[in-house]
């Protein structure tokens, strides 16, 4: 095995840059890191220990080198002292990232009502997103440039029945499968939804940034699907100013997350994905790989591949504002016998079973 140093240069330099010469793009990055435990401070103590499936997310990151960059499935905790070690951690493999924000998610929050209608109050099931702690399978931005956590918003207390055009669940009767209180209380984001700003050398730009519920683990009042549609359906509704009280993005923005949803495959409102890329005030690069052409297609970003799971899909977007300049995109996935194919670990899924998704930028000054 090569190296890891040289693997990453001959990545960078032959696969991900359009040419190693000339001005640097903004690369802008989403990567299901899969950094979750079962249980609040064993990320912190993998990180500690140099836990095997943190070195290879952290090189994974490092051969990739986004100026910025989503992670999620990140478990939060109320100090950062998790996100700060994986930063020193990414630092010592070469990719030095001072600007993070994290605040709360909402998964492992318990909600306070009984969501799931057993007559208890406990988490995973009432929390308002699934999660066996607070922060778990939480999201953290990590930044080389300054991140404007004073601009930024958080749009994740807003409560699903607000959504305009929300369509909640209802019994095969017809009959609200939310109860009253649980619909006073029930937030649409399972995660988060943010808007922020980071000020880059060649101007601000605004990270729309989310990861929704699977659209699976329920019945046939479809509340999952249904959720995850409607986390879909906010960007929409908030890029053209119909989220009362909340104006759009004043500054150019790209729209990233893990959608959990496939406009062509899988379970879930494919629909909803689908309007979602052709939505006028975006573009679709269209990032592909090698390794996702030879396992699946070319567009794929998560190995799903084993018995059990639902197959290959793409389910993670980074989708730059229409008219921004996109200078190059892929997903970080080399095909079977490539030497970068290391960097992915133990058969392609040592890091994640997720690849890193990243698109590249030419903000030309904030134009």
């Amino acid at each position: 095995m090569p190296p890891v140093g040289m693997v990453r240069v001959t990545f960078l330099c032959l696969v991900l840059w359009t040419g190693c010469a000339g001005a640097a793009p903004l690369r802008v990055a989403i990567y299901t890191a899969e950094l979750d435990r079962d249980g609040p401070g064993l990320l912190l103590r993998d990180i500690r220990k140099d836990d095997a499936q943190v070195l290879a997310v952290a090189r994974v990151i490092a051969a990739a080198d986004p100026d910025v960059i989503l992670l999620t499935r990140f478990d939060w905790d109320l100090e950062g002292r998790a996100l700060a070690a994986f930063a020193g951690v990414l630092a010592q493999s070469g990719a030095s990232y001072p600007h993070r924000f994290a605040p709360r998610p909402n998964t492992g929050w318990l909600s306070g009502a009984d969501l799931n209608g057993d007559g208890r109050l406990r988490l995973p099931e009432d929390g308002q997103g699934w999660g066996r702690f607070s922060g778990h399978n939480g999201m953290a931005i990590l930044s080389k440039w300054p991140i404007r956590t004073d601009a930024s918003r958080d749009f994740s207390g807003l409560l699903w029945a607000d959504l305009p055009g929300a369509q909640l669940p209802v019994t095969f009767k017809g009959t609200p499968v939310l109860s009253p209180e649980a619909q006073a209380t029930q937030r649409l984001s399972t995660t988060g939804h943010w808007a922020v700003p980071v000020d880059t050398p060649d101007g601000p730009v605004t990270l729309l940034v989310w990861h929704a519920t699977p659209p699976v683990f329920d019945g046939p009042e479809d509340r999952n699907g249904l959720r995850n549609r409607d986390e879909a359906r906010f960007w929409p509704l908030l890029i053209e100013g119909r989220i009362d009280g909340e104006p759009p993005p004043d500054t150019p923005f790209v729209l990233l997350g893990n959608a959990n949803l496939d406009p062509q495959a899988g379970d879930g409102r494919r629909a909803a994905m689908a309007e979602l890329l052709a939505h006028p005030a975006l573009q679709d690069p269209r990032p592909t790989s090698a390794g996702g052409a030879a396992e699946g297609r070319a567009t794929d970003t998560v190995a799903w591949d084993q018995a059990g799971e639902p197959g290959n899909m793409r389910v993670d977007y980074v989708l730059p504002q229409a008219g921004l300049e996109v200078s190059g995109a892929g997903v970080l996935w080399p095909a079977p016998g490539d030497p970068a194919r290391d960097l992915l670990g133990h058969d392609g899924r040592g890091a994640s079973r997720h690849r890193l998704v990243w698109v590249d930028l030419m903000l030309r000054g904030g134009s």
